[in-house]
C-alpha cells in the first residue's frame, strides 16, 4: 500500500512512524517532509500548499491513501482535491476545515449550539476595535480572524497592549487577510487541556489528554511559541472531567458541524481551559497538534492506518481505538532565539540509539549531512509507567542529540508532576 503525507514537521514525523507499523504499508511519501524524515519516508520536494501539484503526484504515483496534516492545506482543500481524484484521504474537507481557519464561524458556532466558551466581541473595522479595548476588562484576549502559524492570538494584560494587538493585526496587516477580522474575548483562568479526537461525523473517540508548554523560558516565562514540550495524559483531565466534555462540548461540536452542513471528518483538537464554572473551549484545531501529537501517538497501542481508514469511511464505530496507561513526555530541542530571529545551517547529529525516540520538525539534508533549518528542529519523546520516568528519559534523549545553537526548556512535565502530587 502506497501511502502519502502531507506536511513537513515533528507532526508529520509522528504520524509517519506510527503508520509505519503497519504491515501492508510498502511505502511513505512525505509531501515536502524534511530531512530528517528521509529513513522513514521518501520526501518529495512539493509544498503543502500546491495542492495541484500534491494531486499530481499522488495520481502519477498510485497513492492508496492520503493524510493531509497541517491546517493551510486542509483549509485550501487538499482533502476535497485529492477526493475528487479519486484518493481517499484522512482530514477534513474545506468547509469543516472553517472550524480552525475562522476564529469567527467556530465562537459563532459555539454561541448557536450552546458549546461553552469565553465571551466575545467581533469586529471588522480598526476604529471600533480600538475603542472597544479602550475599556475591555483586563487581561483581555485579541485573536486574529483566520490562521496565523499559532501566532495570531494575544493576551493583553493592559489596555496599552490590547491596543496594540488591534493596530499590529488590523492596521500592520501582520498576518495578512486572516486579520480582516478579529475576536476579542474573554480571559479565562484554569488549567489548560488539549484533547485530540478522531471522528468520522457519527462517531467521536477522544485520544489521550496532554498538557502543552507554550512559552519559550522555564518557568512559563518568556514569548509563545508553537510548543517546547508536552506530557500525556494531561493530570488536569479526570474521568468526571472527561465525561461532562463529551457531554457538553465533544458530542455536540460533532453534532453541531452535521447540522451546519459541515460534517467533520478527520482528527478535531479540542483546546479546553477547565475552568471554575467547568471546561470551556478556547480553540478548535481542524487537525493533529504539534507537539502533543509526538506524546499522544506513542501512547496508541491500535493501528493508526487502520483508524485513518475508518474515519474516511466513516466506520469508526467498528475499530478498536485503544491508548497504553503509561505517560509520555516529549521535549523540544529549539535553535536559540526562537520564535524570533534564529541561526540555522548547523550540522544535526542524532545517536542511533535515539533514533526511534526523535521526531525530526526543521532539517535538511545539504551534501549529504543533516542540517537545521527551522526554529523547532527535533521532539525527543519517551514513554514510561510513571511521568516522572517519562520526563527523566525524555531529557536522556536530548543529550543524545546534538547541534550548534541548540536550546530547550528544562521544566517540561513539571507543573504535571506537582498536580498528580497534589
Amino acid at each position: 500500500m502506497k501511502v502519502l503525507v502531507v506536511g513537513s514537521g515533528g507532526r508529520e514525523h509522528a504520524i509517519i512512524k506510527k503508520i509505519k507499523e503497519n504491515k501492508d504499508v510498502e511505502v511513505i511519501y512525505a509531501l515536502p517532509g524534511n530531512g530528517g524524515m528521509a529513513k522513514d519516508a521518501v520526501c518529495v520536494p512539493i509544498q503543502a500548499t500546491y495542492i495541484d501539484g500534491i494531486v499530481e503526484f499522488a495520481k502519477g504515483h498510485d497513492v492508496d491513501y492520503a493524510v493531509v496534516a497541517p491546517d493551510d492545506p486542509l483549509a485550501l482543500g487538499c482533502v476535497d482535491a485529492l477526493e475528487a481524484a479519486g484518493i481517499p484521504s484522512f482530514g477534513p474537507r474545506a468547509n469543516a476545515a472553517i472550524i480552525e481557519s475562522s476564529k469567527v464561524f467556530s465562537k459563532d458556532m459555539m454561541k448557536k449550539y450552546g458549546i461553552p466558551t469565553a465571551s466575545y466581541d467581533v469586529f471588522d473595522d480598526a476604529n471600533e476595535a480600538l475603542e472597544f479595548v479602550k475599556t475591555a476588562p483586563l487581561p483581555t484576549v485579541v485573536k486574529a480572524d483566520g490562521l496565523a502559524l499559532g501566532k495570531g492570538v494575544i493576551i493583553a494584560i493592559t489596555h496599552e497592549v490590547a491596543a496594540a494587538a488591534v493596530k499590529e493585526i488590523m492596521q500592520d496587516k501582520k498576518f495578512g487577510k486572516s486579520g480582516d477580522r478579529i475576536v476579542v474575548e474573554e480571559f479565562l483562568e484554569g488549567p489548560e487541556v488539549s484533547v485530540l479526537a478522531f471522528t468520522d461525523g457519527k462517531t467521536l473517540i477522544p485520544m489521550v489528554s496532554s498538557m502543552d508548554h507554550k512559552r519559550a523560558g522555564d518557568n512559563d516565562t518568556g514569548l509563545n511559541t508553537g510548543g517546547m514540550g508536552t506530557v500525556a495524559p494531561n493530570p488536569y483531565y479526570t474521568k468526571e472531567i472527561a465525561d461532562e466534555c463529551m457531554e457538553k462540548i465533544f458530542l455536540p461540536t460533532m453534532r453541531a458541524m452535521n447540522a451546519e452542513g459541515r460534517t467533520f471528518k478527520g482528527c478535531l483538537y479540542f483546546g479546553l481551559m477547565l475552568t471554575k464554572d467547568g471546561p470551556k473551549v478556547i480553540e478548535y484545531n481542524c487537525r493533529f497538534g504539534d507537539p502533543e501529537t509526538q506524546v499522544v501517538l506513542p501512547l496508541l497501542e491500535s493501528d493508526l492506518l487502520t483508524i485513518m481508514k475508518a474515519v474516511t469511511e466513516e466506520r469508526l464505530s467498528e475499530v478498536e481505538v485503544k491508548f497504553s496507561d503509561k505517560h509520555a513526555c516529549c521535549v523540544i530541542m529549539a535553535s536559540s532565539g526562537y520564535p524570533e530571529k534564529y541561526d540555522k545551517g548547523y550540522e544535526l547529529i542524532i545517536a542511533d540509539e535515539v533514533e526511534d525516540q526523535v521526531y525530526v520538525a526543521g532539517a535538511k539534508i545539504e551534501d549529504g549531512k543533516l542540517l537545521t533549518d527551522g526554529g523547532r528542529v527535533v521532539g525527543c519523546t519517551a514513554v514510561a509507567d510513571s511521568l516522572e520516568e517519562a520526563i527523566e528519559k525524555a531529557y536522556k534523549v536530548t543529550s543524545k542529540v546534538h547541534f550548534e545553537n541548540s536550546y530547550l526548556r528544562h521544566d517540561i512535565g513539571q507543573r504535571a508532576l506537582k498536580a498528580y502530587k497534589g
